[in-house]
């Protein structure tokens, strides 16, 4: 490291993604003349398993070649919601139907799967475990991503999938420090606010992340929430000294690194500047900021970082420092390309595994003995919607209603994701009182006409079984006397799980891991 040029060292501290499927010439250009030696891979840049191996060794063997340092190639592959890796792969559970098994160790399970899976295809930093405290049941974009509204179940399963991780030899990432669970809003598009003190984010959200801390959790991700009685200035989490040295270093004892989320996120890019940000982050303790997209931002920030350095308001010592921490676990945790072809990843016992975690978590919250389902049975659902940009692109051929009526021989009515007053009042005059109606809802608690179709259907005297297929809050909302499940998850494991409780092949034996 001593032997390092500024322009160098600052390089280890960027992180940065592309948008194609081979290295382009802009990313060129940032590994070779502004030294970046860590990327973030979308899934615009993954089609199959040996271009994804064969993209991620001549990364790595780009960065080693122009910086003379191993590589952080990262990824979210959180299970459920937030994946990138293409559908066909071992697609884990998400947090909350993990949760809903009540075993830590499908966390474990489920941490190892997808560690095994990364490290075969040449990525080792995976940007997950989520330690957030589902509190918040409007949360807009953490929600089904928390093991749990109890924040010690939270620490318990993440602290899991934290070491299932560790032992395939893949960094894990918590995130989002000091907690992004009680927000209300998304902090992709806007700036939250939480207004909790210091011992109250210490009775919840910061329960997590202190034992993951005492467990010896490599790095930890900032959220850009603002915690007005955390910081005196008033500043996001990500660019809060206050937060990230004196909470986060000094007060939790953390030693590893200090992850940004994204810089060109709303609630940093619209309201600081990108490069400014980046900078108030590195001022403030961070070690790694994540500049996902633009790389004009990403030369912007090298060259404002640069200028705080030589004008003195970023301390050599404190680069120096940094650039020490990521090298450390840089050959901890660095790839060994040595085969010509990735392992094989697509084993029955990964399949049976993750149908059991699934079949596992299906939880029956209310209702005595299933109905009858049948060929009169009537399911009604929309389709799946990207209701973050946080989540994964959804598949628009699968349609639950379609699907489930399929293997049913009953009838399926599409409806839109927030049915309006015609549109209840049409699936009403499709359908008479006495038949048996599945419904399968998707965030109801934020599309409201879910709801009003639900209960005006039971209001009418339908037999109802209603299904959430993202978060289960949605449940809490509906009339007394419908059979209600939850499922955490629109994708076809959940749906053949869900085949199996509505013919009692299985019983939904799942405990529902949030508060009603």
């Amino acid at each position: 490291m001593l032997s390092m040029t500024l322009r160098e060292k600052i390089g280890q501290m960027i992180m940065t993604g592309f948008p194609d499927r081979k290295i382009t010439t802009e990313l060129l250009e940032l590994i070779s003349e502004y030294k970046i030696s860590n990327i973030i891979l979308f899934s615009h840049n993954l089609e199959n398993e040996q271009q994804i191996y064969e993209l991620c060794r001549t990364l790595d063997e780009t960065i080693r070649e122009h910086t003379n340092t191993p590589s952080f190639l990262s990824i979210d592959q959180e299970g459920g919601v937030v994946r990138r890796l293409p559908k066909e792969m071992n697609n884990i559970p998400g947090a909350m139907l993990i949760g809903a098994t009540g075993d830590k160790e499908n966390a474990y399970r489920a941490g190892k799967i997808t560690g095994e899976e990364l490290k075969a295809l040449g990525i080792n930093v995976d940007l997950a475990p989520v330690l957030d405290v589902n509190s918040n049941p409007d949360n807009p974009v953490i929600g089904v991503r928390s093991y749990s509204s109890n924040p010690d179940m939270v620490a318990g399963f993440g602290i899991s999938m934290m070491k299932g991780l560790q032992s395939a030899g893949v960094m894990p990432v918590v995130k989002h420090f000091p907690g992004h669970g009680d927000t209300a809003v998304d902090s992709h598009l806007g700036l939250p606010v939480i207004n909790k003190d210091i011992d109250q984010l210490l009775g919840c959200e910061l329960i997590p992340f202190r034992k993951a801390i005492e467990e010896g959790v490599p790095c930890v991700m900032s959220s850009h929430i603002l915690f007005p009685k955390l910081d005196s200035q008033n500043r996001p989490a990500t660019m809060s000294k206050s937060i990230l040295t004196d909470l986060l270093r000094n007060k939790l004892g953390f030693q590893g690194i200090i992850m940004t989320d994204c810089m060109e996120m709303g609630a940093i890019k619209d309201n600081y500047g990108t490069a400014y940000g980046a900078v108030e982050a590195i001022k403030a303790g961070a070690q790694i900021v994540c500049i996902s997209h633009t790389p004009e931002l990403v030369k912007e920030a090298i060259h404002q970082i640069e200028q705080a350095v030589e004008n003195g308001e970023i301390a050599v010592d404190w680069i120096d420092a940094a650039v020490e921490n990521i090298l450390k676990y840089k050959n901890k945790y660095k790839n060994n390309y040595q085969n010509s072809n990735p392992e094989p990843l697509y084993s029955e016992n990964y399949k049976s595994q993750i149908k059991e975690m699934v079949e596992a978590g299906i939880t029956k919250v209310s209702g005595e003995e299933l109905p009858e389902v049948g060929d009169k049975t009537i399911f009604i659902s929309s389709y799946a919607y990207q209701s973050t940009l946080a989540s994964s692109a959804v598949n628009k051929q699968l349609h639950f209603a379609d699907y489930m009526a399929k293997e049913f021989h009953g009838t399926s009515i599409d409806v839109p994701v927030n049915p309006r007053k015609e549109d209840i009042n049409k699936v009403l005059e499709r359908t008479d009182s006495s038949s048996l109606i599945v419904y399968g809802l998707y965030n109801g608690h934020m599309n409201p006409g879910q709801i009003k179709l639900v209960n005006a259907l039971c209001a009418r005297g339908n037999p109802v079984i209603a299904i959430t297929l993202r978060n289960p809050t949605d449940l809490s909302m509906l009339n007394q006397g419908i059979h209600k499940i939850a499922a955490y998850e629109y994708n076809e494991t959940v749906f053949k799980a869900l085949i199996k409780v509505l013919r009692k092949e299985i019983k939904p034996a799942g405990k529902l891991p949030v508060e009603q």
